[in-house]
């Protein structure tokens, strides 16, 4: 399994089940998540992780014109197969330190995204993180496997 990978985008959105807009930076907050995103909070999805591996497969199904934070991603990457890693691994993203708290989720209905998308990817693909060290995370960053 590859240990490192990178970050290709930090996207935010101010409401929950919409499309998230890609930033320059993310302030990540300890046991809080990103700064002024709709999912941030004191639970274990405060953060999600969605890699270009998945953007891939959902074009490779005729689904055209995807773009970083389409499936409401706050981080997408690149590198390392996200869904593969067991809960509770570590991850070293950008100055942050991130502990991986639930592998997909169920998508609620009438979400937007696969409304506009036509499908999503996040339930089976998107993986959630909690903070455990804040700090700021921009594209380009590594993304170290602990």
């Amino acid at each position: 399994m590859n240990k490192i990978g990178k970050v290709l985008d930090i996207n935010i959105s101010e409401t929950k089940g919409v499309i998230k807009k890609p930033i320059e930076e993310g302030i990540f907050i300890e046991e809080f998540g990103l700064a002024g995103d709709a999912h941030a909070g004191k639970w274990h999805r405060q953060v999600s992780l969605l890699g270009i591996e998945s953007f891939n497969k959902m074009e490779e199904l005729g689904i055209e014109g995807l773009e970083h934070g389409n499936f409401a991603e706050n981080i997408t990457t690149e590198g390392i197969i996200l869904y593969e890693l067991p809960v509770g691994t570590k991850l070293k993203i950008g100055e942050t330190l991130q502990e991986v708290t639930q592998i997909g989720k169920e998508c609620h209905s009438g979400c937007a995204i696969s409304k506009q998308v036509g499908k999503c990817v996040m339930p089976k693909e998107g993986i959630f993180t909690r903070v455990i060290k804040g700090g700021v995370v921009r594209p380009g960053d590594i993304i170290e496997v602990l």
